[in-house]
C-alpha cells in the first residue's frame, strides 16, 4: 500500500503523520509554519525539521502523496514554498490547502457540514452538498477572530483596564504583568501596544484559570467568546439554507483549544447552539484536523 503524509500547520503548532494503509508509521510536531506569525525563514526551518523527523521515524526517503493544511494559505507564495519543500522530500503528489479545508475534511470527508475553528484564530466555514462554501468571521486577529485565543487575550486586557478605571476587582492585570514581566501598569500598556506586539493568544490559558476561579471580568470574556462562536455558526447555517438545496439540518463540527480546553466556552457553545437550533447535530468530540490532511492524501493516491 502507498505511504502518505499529512501535515496540519495551525497558527501556533504544526503536526505531521506518515501513514500506510491506515497505520501510523510516524508522528511529530514542530513550531508554526505560518509565515505571518514566525517569518519566512523560521516557517521553512520548522517544516523541514518536522519532515526530517517523521521521515526518520518511518524509515522512508519519500512518499506517494502529501497534503498540507496551513493557516493563511491564500497569501502569495505560500503554496509555492511549501510545494518546493515537499518536492525536496520526494513527495510525488502534493496538495496544499487552507487549514480550514483539512479540518472540514476531517469532519465530513468531502461532504456537507459546518466547522467552527476556535484556536489561536477563529473561522466558521460551511460546505454545501455541491462543495460550495459559506463562511463568517476569520478576518484576522486585528479585524476579527472573535472567540479565538488571541481575541480572549486582547479583550481580557482591554476589559481589565476598563475595570481598573472603574475600581472594579479583577486579577487579570496582575497575572498579565507577571507573564509579560511588566512591573507597572504603564509598562504593561507599553508592552501591549508595542510593535510587533506580544502574543495575546498565549494569555488565554491564564485567563481561563482566572475564570475558573470566578474572576468576573475573565468569566465575562469567555462567555462573550462562546456567544460570538454560536452566532457565527447560526449565521453560516442560515446562509447555507438560504443559498443551497439542503434538506434537514446541517451537522456542526468544531476544533481548537478555545472550545476544547475552556469549560466555560465549551459549555456556552453547546448550550447556545442547542437554544438556537435544537435539531442541529453537534459533534461531541473535537475534530482532529490532521486526519483531514491524511484523508486528502489518500484521495490523491486513489485518483
Amino acid at each position: 500500500m502507498a505511504v502518505i503524509l499529512g501535515v496540519d500547520g495551525g497558527g501556533t503548532n504544526t503536526r505531521a503523520s506518515i501513514v500506510e494503509n491506515g497505520r501510523v508509521l510516524a508522528h511529530g510536531h514542530s513550531g508554526s509554519i505560518k509565515r505571518l506569525r514566525v517569518g519566512a525563514e523560521a516557517a521553512e526551518a520548522n517544516l523541514r525539521a518536522l519532515l526530517k523527523d517523521v521521515y526518520a521515524q518511518a524509515g522512508v526517503s519519500g512518499v506517494a502523496a502529501g497534503s498540507v493544511g496551513v493557516a493563511s494559505c491564500s497569501l502569495p507564495g505560500t503554496v509555492e514554498w511549501i510545494t518546493a519543500v515537499l518536492e525536496d522530500f520526494k513527495v510525488e503528489r502534493i496538495d496544499v490547502v487552507g487549514d480550514e479545508v483539512i479540518a472540514l475534511d476531517a469532519a465530513f470527508h468531502g461532504g456537507p457540514g459546518i466547522l467552527q475553528i476556535a484556536g489561536t484564530g477563529s473561522n466558521t466555514i460551511g460546505r454545501a452538498p455541491d462543495g460550495s462554501r459559506e463562511s463568517a468571521g476569520g478576518y484576522s486577529s486585528r479585524l476579527g477572530d472573535e472567540g479565538s485565543g488571541y481575541w480572549i487575550g486582547v479583550n481580557s486586557v482591554r476589559r481589565a483596564l476598563h475595570a481598573y478605571d472603574r475600581g472594579e476587582p479583577t486579577q487579570i492585570l496582575k497575572k498579565v504583568g507577571e507573564i509579560w514581566g511588566t512591573p507597572t501598569l504603564e509598562d504593561l500598556v507599553q508592552m501591549g501596544d508595542s510593535t510587533p506586539g506580544p502574543d495575546f493568544a498565549a494569555l488565554a490559558p491564564a485567563i481561563n484559570e482566572l475564570a475558573e476561579a470566578d474572576d468576573v471580568v475573565a468569566v465575562g470574556v469567555l462567555k462573550q467568546a462562546a456567544g460570538d462562536l454560536v452566532d457565527f455558526v447560526l449565521l453560516v447555517r442560515k446562509k447555507l439554507k438560504a443559498k443551497h438545496p439542503i434538506e434537514g439540518e446541517v451537522p456542526v463540527a468544531w476544533t481548537g483549544g478555545a472550545i476544547a480546553n475552556m469549560r466555560l466556552v465549551r459549555e456556552g457553545f453547546f448550550a447556545g447552539l442547542k437554544a438556537g437550533a435544537p435539531a442541529m447535530p453537534v459533534f461531541d468530540k473535537e475534530t482532529v484536523s490532521l486526519e483531514g490532511a491524511i484523508w486528502r492524501a489518500e484521495q490523491l493516491v486513489k485518483a
